[in-house]
C-alpha cells in the first residue's frame, strides 16, 4: 500500500520541512493522507493552545491520559510529525508533542526569541495550561534536546526525567567538521532551492529512507518560504549554549538518556564525552550506522532503549 510503503519518509521529510502549499496538487494531497493515516495510526489527535503572547501552538496528543506524562520535542526544521511514528511504540505514556514556535502549524513571529529558554518556557505555559507541568517526562532531538535541558534547568523540581537524542547545545565539543565552512549565507540546513533541498535530506540522516523527488519538490517550497526565518533562529541556536543549565540537571541528579548516532554530521558524535562529564548520571547509547534523528532512522530500537531506561527508572 502506498500510504505504507511512503509514510516513514514522507513524515521524515515533514519533520523537517512542516506543512506546505505547494505547486503540484496530488504530491500535497497524498502527503496530507500520508500524515493522517500516521497520525491515526499513532492515536494522535491534532490540538492547539493561545499563549499568553497571542501567539498559537499546535501540539499533538495521544489518548493515553492516564500514563505518564512525556513531552517531545523536534529540532530545526522539524515539527511535531517527526514523532508520529515511534509515538505508537511509545502508547504506555501520556505523549504531549508540540509545533515548537517557528515551526510546524505553530505561529512563526519574525521577531521572537527562539532560544532554548524562551522556547522551554513557551512549552511550560502549555503544560500548566494542561495540568501536566508538576511531573513530566521530557525528551528532544537536536535543537529540542537543548530546549529539554533548558526546560529542565528552569523547572528542575518538575522534571522526572530526560532524553537527549543527538542534542544541540554543547557546543563547547566543538563543531562537526562537515559544517566547519557553513555560515548563514551557505548552511546545508537553510534551503534555497529544490536541489538544495535534496541534498539536505542525504545530509540529516546516514541512509536515508526513500522519497520520490517530486514529493521532496514539494517540501522544499516550504523551506525555501521561510529561508528567513529559518536563518535567524539558527544564528540564535547556534549562539545558545545550555552546558551551564545542564549542570543543574547534575544538581538534581535528574534521571538521564543520552542517545546519539554515530554517523551523525550534524553534531559531532564526540559530544556524549562533554556531556557525560557535566551530567555524571547519564546513560549514553551510540547507535551505529544511524545518523541524526535514531527516532526516525532506527525507530524499533531507539522506542526500545528509551522504555528499557524508563522501565530501570520505575525499580
Amino acid at each position: 500500500m502506498l500510504l505504507k510503503r511512503l509514510g516513514l519518509a514522507a513524515l521524515f521529510s515533514l519533520s523537517m520541512v512542516g506543512c506546505t502549499t505547494a505547486p503540484n496538487t496530488l504530491a500535497v494531497n497524498t502527503t496530507q493522507k500520508i500524515i493522517q493515516y500516521e497520525r491515526s495510526k499513532s492515536d494522535l489527535e491534532i490540538k492547539s493552545l493561545t499563549l499568553a503572547s497571542g501567539d498559537k501552538m499546535v501540539y499533538a496528543e495521544n489518548g493515553n491520559v492516564t500514563g505518564e506524562p512525556l513531552l517531545l520535542i523536534h529540532g530545526f526544521g522539524g515539527n511535531k510529525d517527526n514523532f508520529t511514528r515511534i509515538a505508537r511504540q511509545l502508547e504506555g505514556y501520556h505523549l504531549i508533542i508540540p509545533d515548537l514556535l517557528g515551526f510546524g502549524a505553530s505561529s512563526k513571529p519574525m521577531g521572537t526569541d527562539y532560544r532554548s529558554e524562551a522556547q522551554a518556557t513557551r512549552l511550560h505555559e502549555l503544560l500548566q495550561a494542561k495540568g501536566l507541568a508538576a511531573n513530566i517526562h521530557v525528551g528532544g532531538n537536536s535543537m529540542g534536546g537543548a530546549i529539554s535541558v533548558a526546560y529542565a534547568a528552569l523547572y528542575p523540581k518538575e522534571v522526572k526525567s530526560l532524553w537527549l537524542v543527538d542534542s544541540a547545545g554543547f557546543w563547547s565539543a566543538g563543531i562537526h567538521e562537515a559544517l566547519a565552512g557553513a555560515t548563514l549565507e551557505n548552511n546545508p540546513l537553510l534551503i534555497n532551492s529544490n536541489e538544495d533541498f535534496y541534498k539536505m535530506y542525504d545530509f540529516v540522516m546516514y541512509k536515508p529512507p526513500y522519497l520520490p523527488k517530486s514529493v521532496k519538490a514539494v517540501f522544499a517550497q516550504e523551506r525555501i518560504a521561510n529561508k528567513e526565518l529559518h536563518a535567524k533562529i539558527l544564528e540564535q541556536i547556534v549562539n545558545d549554549n545550555v552546558e551551564e543549565r545542564a549542570k543543574v540537571i547534575a544538581q538534581y541528579k535528574i534521571p538521564t538518556l543520552v542517545v546519539w548516532g554515530e554517523k551523525d554530521q550534524i553534531i559531532k558524535p564526540e559530544t556524549v564525552k562533554l556531556i557525560k562529564e557535566i551530567i555524571p548520571q547519564s546513560e549514553v547509547i551510540m547507535m551505529p550506522e544511524v545518523g541524526h534523528v535514531p527516532m526516525v532512522e532506527a525507530l524499533d530500537k531507539t522506542a526500545d532503549d528509551y522504555k528499557a531506561f524508563r522501565e530501570k527508572l520505575n525499580k
